[in-house]
C-alpha cells in the first residue's frame, strides 16, 4: 500500500529562522532543461538533457514580528548571500523526508484583502553558491534530527538511519539552529555514517555553534556516503539547551 503524508506537518527553515508557524503553503518544483537535436530525415523527436534548475513558492501570513514573515522575506530580496532552506515533509522524525535548497528570492509579495488576513507570498531560485562540492542547487533527503529542543547535558547520539545501501556521489547536510540558550561553552554538532550502523566515521562537521547563537550552515561532501547516517551534538556549555534541524541529501 503506498505511504501518504499530510501537508498540516511541514516546517519552513530560512537559514537559521524556523518560519513554519507563518507559511501556509510551499511549491517545491525541480526541473531538467532539454535542447532538442531532431534532425531531417528523423521519424521521432530526439532531445540531449540539458541543465538543472529549481524553484521554491511559499505563501501564508504576513507579520511584523521580530524575526517573522515580513522582517525575514524582505531581508532576503536583493541579498547578496544566498539563503539556505529546508523543508520538512511531513512530521518532525529522524528518517522523515526533507528538501535542502540555496536559493536567491527572486520576488516578494504583500497582499491586504478587504475582508481576510493580510498575506505574503515569496518566491526562489535555486543556485549552487558558496559551497565546495554541491552539484545540486536543490534535493531530497532525510531528516537527520527531530528539530526538538535537547538540554546541554542530554546531547549524544541521536538515532540512525538506513539507507539500505551506501551511495557513491557525495551529498549535502544542512544545519539551522534557531534557538539556542546553551551558555558556557560552544556547541560541535556533526553528521556521521557508517556501513554497519555500529563503526561511525565524521562525514560533515559543522562550524562551532557559539553560545546563545543562532546559526545555519550547509556543508557538501563529495565520494562514498555510507548506508547508515546520524546526527551527534555534543557541547562545552554548562547551562540551557538548543534546537537544531539536520538534513541531509545524498547526490
Amino acid at each position: 500500500m503506498p505511504t501518504f503524508i499530510h501537508g498540516k506537518n511541514t516546517a519552513v527553515y530560512i537559514d537559521e529562522f524556523d518560519l513554519t508557524s507563518y507559511f501556509t503553503d510551499v511549491s517545491i518544483t525541480q526541473e531538467n532543461e532539454v535542447a532538442e537535436t531532431t534532425a531531417f530525415g528523423d521519424t521521432n523527436k530526439s532531445y540531449l538533457l540539458g541543465l538543472r534548475a529549481g524553484t521554491l513558492s511559499m505563501s501564508g501570513m504576513w507579520s511584523a514580528d521580530t524575526d517573522g514573515s515580513d522582517e525575514e522575506l524582505q531581508a532576503l530580496l536583493g541579498n547578496a548571500t544566498t539563503p539556505l532552506l529546508t523543508v520538512r515533509e511531513g512530521a518532525a522524525a529522524i528518517g522523515g523526508s526533507a528538501v535542502i535548497a540555496q536559493a536567491n528570492e527572486t520576488s516578494y509579495a504583500i497582499t491586504n484583502p478587504v475582508a481576510d488576513v493580510v498575506t505574503v507570498t515569496a518566491d526562489f531560485e535555486c543556485t549552487p553558491n558558496q559551497v565546495s562540492n554541491l552539484t545540486f542547487a536543490l534535493a531530497g533527503g532525510v531528516q537527520l534530527t527531530a528539530g526538538a529542543s535537547i538540554a546541554h547535558g542530554s546531547l549524544g547520539n541521536l538515532s540512525s538511519v538506513d539507507n539500505s545501501a551506501s551511495s557513491a556521489n557525495g551529498g549535502a547536510g544542512t544545519l539551522h539552529v534557531p534557538t539556542n540558550t546553551i551558555s558556557g561553552g560552544v556547541t560541535t554538532i556533526k553528521i556521521q555514517h557508517s556501513a554497519n550502523n555500529s563503526t561511525w566515521a565524521d562525514l560533515i562537521t559543522f562550524t562551532n555553534v557559539a553560545a546563545s547563537t543562532a546559526t545555519s550552515e550547509i556543508k557538501a561532501v563529495s565520494g562514498t556516503v555510507n548506508r547508515y547516517l546520524r546526527a551527534t551534538a555534543s557541547t562545552a556549555g554548562s547551562s540551557g539547551s538548543i534546537t537544531f534541524m539536520i538534513a541531509f541529501a545524498r547526490f
